[in-house]
């Protein structure tokens, strides 16, 4: 007797069909073909048990089901996006020979392997995209090819305008593409940097501006595991950000080759064009609700308050900030509803015209207006391939709301730009969209019959009502849980109220603001928009003020780091349940089950005692509940970082003293007196709390890690020897000589932080052990590190 035949008999015999994306024919075709699934295979080895065996069944018959019903395109964009990931968290470059010896290895059998053994077809095809998204993200880099500014300088820049926007204190950030440094000259200049500038007079796009100003490098991660703002700022070709001293001035640019591009020429075309759109609506609707409304239709959003920023992110509405899926969604559902209602009204035309891809056709041009006037942004890019897929699905008779338009968007946008697979807004954004489709696909399932408000006679009047609410509430409920996981991934938090503040918000959105907002996008050449505005902008104050009021109920819910195995298992848990509609779901379900289980009952590990950030000046201690800091005023940015990931709940600032009175550092500083130094470093060392670090002005700040082990942190070289004399832990965000301490100190440089960007320090005993945020700095985005523009040379 086969048992293993049989036992794939009658899996297949229990398989559920229930995708409402699928043609019809294809379930009867799927249930004949179940007796002839495979050929009988012999009966499993003596040792190999039964269950084992019928599990195996189970595994090939879900596979057979979810390729009959096209299912396994699905996950083509997921093992694409896999390839990619891993490609990128290696620590150095892959060999491009292996990855083509490999791609080779798995395409042949992907393609050559017959659909009787579908597991192993399987299997190859997965290696074989995986491969090609690792191949696809080696391309991308060498593209990119961004240069990244090796260190902070203060230089004259000269450069041309290619966009401009203005913050919540109304000062112009300019993108610039530089053409020029003097005093000094750069040896590495950046091709595109930022810089805020002053509130004046702002210089137009395309025209030369320069100044002197303030650069720095993206900054690398503020722990391990946390967001490298280097990565994204090099497949941005963003190469350095800073500020002007003072307002910057207008500047002769030469002319420039770049002036014949056709593509640069139709940017600085429609970007005055999306300013103008921008400063209209300001000028009609002042404060927040002004910045708010061009944000949604510009993405113009550094107008926004930090007091309204935070009260949207803590209420969980901060994605309606961004043009993103539910903007463009809107915009197209809008035009393609109120068009298809338009068109209707004539008898003739509903039955002459094909009224329905008429108005896929012109939410398509509109969503694609909505595009070009967003700026470019990558979450309206993201937004609009995804809308554009499921219009043209639409207007060729297929259906437009399907994972498959889901997945092939996926597709084309990991294939465009690999290194969107690890953004926040990537994930997010798609496991949103796949929640909501799968479970708009469940809802089109259900057979619960009529509601009670619909039976009621008395109810009936308000079923459309209570309809609406149920999907806003199911929507805001599959949203929030489908992006849970990756809010406390990347951002180490979850908002405590959201689900709320969706609700009362999203309404006013879908009625009030969004249709305001495009009615006055078409009024505007009339200027006959300040009516729509006015009604846009009482919409967008009562969302402000639901997210005032639910901000003030409590904030966010901090969930603090991952780890990196629970976060890789939930979300394919997640994927599977989501993609799947065999039996094969199940193991999904399981799957995040087993991760939450071990995540219940493993020990998570211990913070950090210290943290040393990369820039050698800002240090904390860990706590029972807080953060200790060196400095008066940290870098909020920072701290918030440290804050959320290590689950603390507040910032300690340091004990000031100056009873050595010593002047700011600089070059005309006068010499300090060393054994005066040393004496007050052996003095505070007897003296140091726990849990607050003792700092001495404009010289040094000292803590104590374990009663063996003190840090100290310099701000002059000169105190090196006294502190490494001294101290156990030595850091140095200085110039020296040397890069090792006699007395045998642990010594950190900035040339050593470099290296080892952001280090946290974990107490073993008597000693202390390291963890550092990278572990070499062979990566693309990484290789300034290297570069020492003494010597005008990368140092191995």
């Amino acid at each position: 007797m086969a048992e293993a035949g049989e036992a794939e008999r009658q899996a297949a015999r229990r398989i559920v069909f229930d995708d409402a994306d699928l043609d019809s024919q294809l379930l009867p075709r799927a249930l004949s073909q179940q007796g002839e699934l495979a050929p009988e295979r012999p009966a499993p080895p003596p040792g190999l048990s039964l269950p084992i065996g019928r599990i195996g069944a189970e595994f090939r018959a879900g596979l057979r089901v979810e390729a009959e019903f096209g299912h396994v395109f699905l996950w083509a964009p997921v093992m694409f996006g896999a390839g990619a990931a891993l490609w990128f968290a290696a620590d150095a470059t892959p060999s491009l020979t292996a990855l083509l010896i490999l791609l080779f290895l798995s395409g042949v059998p992907a393609f050559l392997l017959s659909r009787e053994r579908p597991g192993e077809r399987a299997l190859a095809a997965a290696a074989f995209l995986a491969t090609a998204g690792a191949m696809a993200a080696d391309w991308e880099s060498r593209r990119a090819g961004t240069l990244l500014l090796d260190g902070p300088v203060t230089t004259t820049i000269r450069g041309r305008v290619e966009t401009r926007e203005t913050d919540g204190r109304g000062r112009w950030r300019y993108r610039i593409r530089v053409e020029e440094t003097e005093r000094p000259r750069l040896k590495r200049p950046p091709d595109i940097v930022t810089v805020t500038g002053g509130s004046g007079e702002a210089i137009d796009l395309g025209e030369g501006i320069e100044g002197r100003a303030r650069l720095t490098p993206p900054s690398g991660p503020a722990l391990r595991g946390l967001n490298d703002f280097a990565f994204d700022a090099y497949f941005s070709d963003l190469g350095a950000q800073g500020y002007f001293y003072g307002a910057p001035e207008p500047w002769d640019a030469p002319s420039s080759a770049d002036e014949a591009n056709l593509l640069r020429r139709a940017v600085g075309w429609i970007e005055p064009l999306r300013l103008a759109i921008s400063a209209r609506i300001r000028s009609i609707l002042p404060g927040d609700v002004g910045a708010f409304a061009a944000s949604m239709v510009t993405d113009d959003r550094r107008a926004i308050s930090k007091e309204t920023t935070e009260a949207l992110r803590l209420s969980g509405l901060a994605h309606i900030v961004a043009i993103s899926g539910l903007n463009m969604a809107l915009a197209a559902g809008l035009f393609f509803v109120g068009l298809r209602m338009a068109l209707s009204l004539s008898q003739r035309i509903a039955h002459s015209w094909p009224v329905k891809r008429i108005a896929a056709v012109g939410a398509l041009v509109t969503v694609t207006g909505y595009y070009l006037i967003s700026g470019f942004a990558v979450s309206a890019e993201r937004a609009y391939v995804m809308m554009a897929i499921m219009l043209i699905a639409a207007i060729s008779g297929r259906r437009a709301i399907s994972l498959r338009n889901v997945a092939l968007s996926a597709m084309i946008i990991l294939a465009a730009t690999p290194s969107a697979v690890l953004g926040p807004g990537f994930q997010m954004s798609y496991a949103a969209t796949i929640a909501l489709v799968a479970g708009y696909s469940a809802w089109l399932r259900r057979d619960s019959g009529p509601s009670l408000v619909e039976v009621m006679p008395l109810l009936r009047p308000m079923a459309p009502i209570w309809r609406f609410f149920m999907a806003v509430f199911v929507t805001s409920l599959i949203g929030g849980f489908s992006t849970a996981l990756f809010s406390a991934e990347h951002f180490h938090r979850l908002a405590a109220w959201g689900l709320l503040a969706n609700l009362l918000a999203m309404p006013i959105i879908s009625f009030i603001v969004m249709p305001c907002g495009l009615i006055a996008l078409l009024l505007m050449p009339f200027g006959l928009d300040w009516l729509p505005l006015e009604i846009m902008g009482w919409g967008l104050g009562w969302v402000i003020g639901v997210a005032h009021w639910t901000a003030s109920l409590g904030g966010d819910w901090v969930t603090g780091r991952l780890p990196g195995w629970f976060f890789v298992s939930v979300a394919t848990g997640l994927l599977i349940l989501a993609l799947c509609r065999s039996r094969l779901r199940l193991a999904g379900l399981g799957l995040c089950l087993m991760a939450a289980a071990a995540l219940a009952v493993t020990p998570g590990p211990s913070p950090p005692r210290l943290i040393i950030h990369e820039s050698g000046r800002l240090l904390g201690l860990t706590t029972g509940e807080g953060i200790a800091v060196n400095e008066q005023k940290p870098e909020a940015f920072i701290v918030d970082q440290w804050r959320r990931a290590l689950r603390r709940d507040r910032i300690d600032k340091p004990d000031m003293s100056a009873s050595l009175d010593l002047p700011r550092p600089g070059r005309d500083a006068p010499p300090a007196d060393l054994d005066a130094v040393r004496e007050r470093m052996r003095i505070m060392k007897a003296s140091l709390p726990s849990s607050r670090f003792l700092c001495e002005k404009n010289g040094f700040c000292a803590g104590r890690v374990t009663d063996a082990i003190r840090v100290v942190v310099i701000a002059r070289a000169a105190f090196a020897g006294p502190a490494c004399d001294e101290f156990e832990i030595v850091v140095a965000p200085v110039r020296l000589g040397f890069d090792e301490c006699r007395s045998g100190a642990r010594l950190v440089t900035l040339a050593s932080l470099r290296r080892t960007g952001t280090l946290e320090i974990s107490v073993k005993g008597a000693t202390f052990e390291e963890t550092s945020s990278f572990t070499s700095i062979s990566r693309p985005w990484q290789r300034h590190r290297a570069y020492d523009w003494r010597q005008d040379k990368f140092v191995e």
